[in-house]
């Protein structure tokens, strides 16, 4: 029977996309209550995006298929309502806010739902009013969205759903393209929402340890199972195969109850002094992580230097220089806005500074033309589909070495099985998963064999498994002697994959250094073990339980 506190309710729901040979979900049964914070976790490919759409009637009225099961959001059945109707009780956010905003001013976007329910002009100026005050937009309401930063126009968007005053806000992954404090601040917005007006809230994520601490009950659905498992976080990450880092290391240490935020793992260490020579344990995994080749900081690939770019009258970059070098991974990290992908596009020629110059392989290539950039540096936009174009997976590759001017080459099969595409190579590319699409994508920049290899967001829209396999292809090529240049906000990648750290704001480098020296002096930036363990030098699970279980450590 159904739950009168219920707020969503599955009975055994399955759903089949059309002409799929699976189902993308199948015999789901959970229960959220109302006034829940519940967040969705799972492999991508995993049916997350499939449940939150579930809960408008997105599926199966816009997406077609088959359903089945009982479905109930707020005691009404979405496959016999309609997504229009059901608007009034669920407000939904797309994981790319800018795909769902029509209008150009603020305040103009929050009302366009409004005007087309032909609400009376005061009540809509009152519902303005009222989601602009409580995602604290009012300083912005006469702003041009275009002129936003990532975290301001996400909160937009959610002031956009709450006008219509939902009782249900579903959100898909909206932290993805977030800087670490752009995505404190809208989840800090989501929790004040939930706490002052009870709202029912429903998320998607794949970087689970920023949302875990808001989050009341975990649902995690694994690719191929049946159902979902369900519950107070702590139970399902015990039984989930892969977790943030500091779930990881407080269940390799046994801790009970398991931590889900630095702040609930600072008791579990109160009564441990780091001894000094734990800094010796944290400088030897500093030299594995540098010295793993046998490229020892030889000549720069590339070199940028001074560079300058403004956009009409605001300037993007401000004398910017950076060098990357052979068998070294940087990682470029910054604030959204900071100008990162400008930085990018300057160094392929998609964008001509105004001043400065580029230099690869001792050659200044500034001003030349992109293609012929290209052939030594790749270049991965952080959308993978601008990429894709062909007909097949492999189609994409050749032809890249057709518009290069080069043969066909067997290096086409080897890459796709290196990159685990090689039965996907005869598939259609929009077809695949958000992470076979940017392999794919991957492997057309790839395939020319460039000495140096920009990555702008790799990880957007990647689960942890799919994050790990990027990983390794990258550490692989390190190994072979690429300079690889990777911009990200996901510093727990940052701290797993970088051998130098560079931090971009205001269109300037404010720090670099070893990822010791950038990651673990900026707290904004930190990863969950440097934050826990301020001034170890550890900066992953592994040094945290590598340093402990070497006794370097006293207990008081």
């Amino acid at each position: 029977m159904l739950n009168k506190l219920s707020m969503i309710h599955f009975q055994q729901v399955s759903f089949t996309y059309p002409d799929a040979r699976l189902p993308a979900l199948r015999d789901v049964s959970l229960h959220v209550p109302a006034g829940a914070v519940a967040l969705v976790a799972g492999a991508s490919g995993s049916g997350k995006s499939t449940l939150l759409r579930c809960t408008n009637g997105l599926v199966p009225h816009f997406s077609g298929g088959q359903l089945t099961g009982i479905l109930r959001v707020d005691g009404i059945d979405p496959v016999q309502g309609s997504p229009q109707g059901m608007s009034r009780h669920v407000g939904f956010v797309f994981q790319d806010p800018e795909a769902q905003f029509v209008v150009d001013r603020v305040e103009d976007e929050i009302a366009f739902a409004l005007e087309n329910l032909a609400l009376p002009r005061a009540e809509m100026e009152a519902r303005v009013a009222e989601a602009l005050g409580l995602l604290e937009l009012e300083p912005l309401r006469s702003r041009r969205v275009e002129t936003l930063s990532g975290g301001e126009r996400q909160r937009v968007a959610i002031a956009a759903a709450l006008a219509l005053r939902p009782r249900l806000l579903v959100l898909d992954e909206p932290t993805s393209q977030l800087d670490p404090h752009s995505a404190e601040e809208v989840l800090q917005a989501l929790q004040r929402l939930n706490q002052t007006l009870g709202l029912t809230i429903l998320l998607s994520e794949h970087r689970l340890e920023r949302v875990l601490p808001f989050a009341g009950q975990l649902i995690y659905l694994e690719s191929g199972r049946p159902g979902v498992i369900s519950g107070p976080p702590r139970m399902v990450l015990a039984q989930m195969p892969l977790r943030p880092p500091l779930a990881a290391l407080g269940l390799a240490l046994g801790w009970q109850p398991l931590p889900l935020s630095v702040e609930e793992a600072q008791p579990f260490i109160r009564n441990l002094a780091l001894n000094p020579l734990a800094t010796e344990v944290a400088t030897t995994l500093e030299m594995e992580r540098r010295c793993s080749n046998d490229f020892s900081r030889s000549p720069a690939l590339l070199k940028a230097e001074g560079l300058e770019v403004s956009y009409g009258s605001i300037p993007a970059l401000r004398g910017a220089s950076l060098e990357l070098h052979p068998g070294e991974i940087t990682a470029l990290l910054g604030p959204n806005g900071a100008g990162k992908s400008t930085l990018l596009r300057c160094l392929v020629g998609l964008l001509r500074p105004s001043r400065g110059r580029v230099r690869v392989a001792g050659q200044d290539v500034t001003g030349k033309d992109t293609a012929s950039i290209c052939r030594q540096v790749g270049y991965l936009p952080q959308d993978p589909n601008a990429l894709l174009f062909a007909d097949t997976v492999r189609q994409e590759l050749e032809a890249t070495l057709r518009f290069h001017g080069q043969p066909a080459s067997p290096l086409v099969d080897e890459l796709l099985a290196r990159l685990g595409l090689a039965d996907k190579a005869g598939a259609y590319p929009r077809d695949l998963s958000v992470g076979e699409r940017q392999r794919a994508a991957l492997g057309a920049v790839m395939v020319v064999q460039p000495q140096v290899l920009l990555l702008d967001e790799p990880t957007r829209g990647l689960d942890y498994a799919a994050k790990r396999g990027l990983l390794d292809l990258l550490r692989g090529w390190r190994a072979e002697g690429m300079a690889i240049l990777l911009v990200t906000h996901d510093v727990e990648l940052a701290a797993l994959a970088a051998d130098q750290a560079i931090l971009l704001e205001k269109g300037q480098i404010s720090a670099c250094g070893s990822p010791v020296q950038v990651l673990g002096s900026l707290p904004q930036f930190a990863p969950q073990i440097a934050r826990l363990f301020p001034g170890s030098g550890w900066l992953t699970a592994d040094d945290a339980v590598a340093g402990l279980q070497a006794g370097r450590v006293i207990r008081e």
